[in-house]
């Protein structure tokens, strides 16, 4: 069995793990630690525990002490250090005419190496560029490429729903979100409905996706066959999940229904752009 400890880098960053050894460590406390960076200043965010040798998925480095006084001092002079550093390398890239986005900059605790972060819509050539910080810093200079997701969390700032983006505020790894999640949940399938600000879908769809997975086991589906109180086979246009109210049509009358009212005949594949009725409902009259 060995001990190990949740450490985290960032206030909403992933969590690395760590073997604590005789140390003694509670939630909040500063550490330092080696990563393949260099030496870093990382908060204990999960507790020591003993785990089985065996479930490790690789050999874990240890904490190599309790921050210090001076560790804490030295961290705190870094962040000022990097919020000039990454001033003068926008200059600098600004210079070069580089198609890159500048987003944020980090010194390791020893003061080894600085690692920029960016992003880019290809790929960049940065050798010049690399040649100038490296005389303008003389330290090893890392220049790192993100996504836009990755991008999203470092700026922050407020979602479609007016509060701060997800991944900003608590989501310390990005879940897997896909079209079929939002089209199965009868989102309008544009940019502006299903899009965050990082331009990709939005984390929250895949929130929510477990409840409309249960809902639609229980509810007739856009292209299901059904009965209803009025007609023997109607078909099935439109549903809101969230009322579980559905559309039907037969001869060209619509007619919307609690779903506890209908009996499905028969499943079809689901149609590829299903109606969203939430606003018909309301227009319709319908108990909104």
């Amino acid at each position: 069995m060995k001990k190990v400890v949740g450490i985290g880098f960032k206030e909403v960053g992933k969590i690395y793990w760590f073997e604590s050894g005789q140390f003694k460590l509670d939630v909040n406390d500063k550490v330092v630690v080696e990563t393949i960076r260099g030496l870093e200043l990382g908060t204990v965010v999960q507790e020591s525990r003993a785990v089985n040798e065996s479930e490790l998925e690789h050999e874990l480095k240890p904490v190599l002490r309790i921050a210090s006084k001076q560790d804490l001092r030295i961290y705190e002079d870094n962040l000022k250090r990097a919020e000039t550093a990454l001033e003068a390398c926008k200059e600098i890239v600004k210079r070069h005419r580089l198609e890159m986005k500048l987003l944020e900059c980090e010194y390791t605790l020893d003061r080894q190496k600085i690692i920029f972060y960016y992003n880019a819509d290809g790929r960049v050539d940065f050798r010049e560029l690399l040649k100038d910080l490296a005389s303008e810093f003389k330290t090893r200079i890392e220049l790192r490429q993100i996504g836009p997701r990755e991008g999203a969390k470092f700026i922050g700032g407020l979602g479609p729903c007016g509060r701060e983006c997800c991944c900003a505020k608590h989501l310390r790894e990005f879940d897997l979100v896909t079209m079929k999640m939002a089209k199965e949940q009868g989102m309008t399938l544009n940019a502006s409905k299903v899009a965050g600000l990082c331009g990709k879908l939005m984390c929250c769809i895949g929130y929510e996706n477990s409840f409309y997975e249960e809902i639609r086991k229980r509810i007739p589906l856009p292209g299901d066959m059904v009965k209803t109180p009025t007609c023997n086979i109607c078909k099935v246009v439109g549903v809101d999940y969230m009322r579980e109210m559905i559309k039907t049509i037969k001869d060209d009358q619509i007619e919307v229904w609690q779903a506890n009212e209908l009996v499905k005949l028969q499943s079809h594949q689901q149609e590829d752009n299903p109606e969203d009725l939430t606003d018909d409902i309301v227009e319709d009259g319908i108990n909104s």
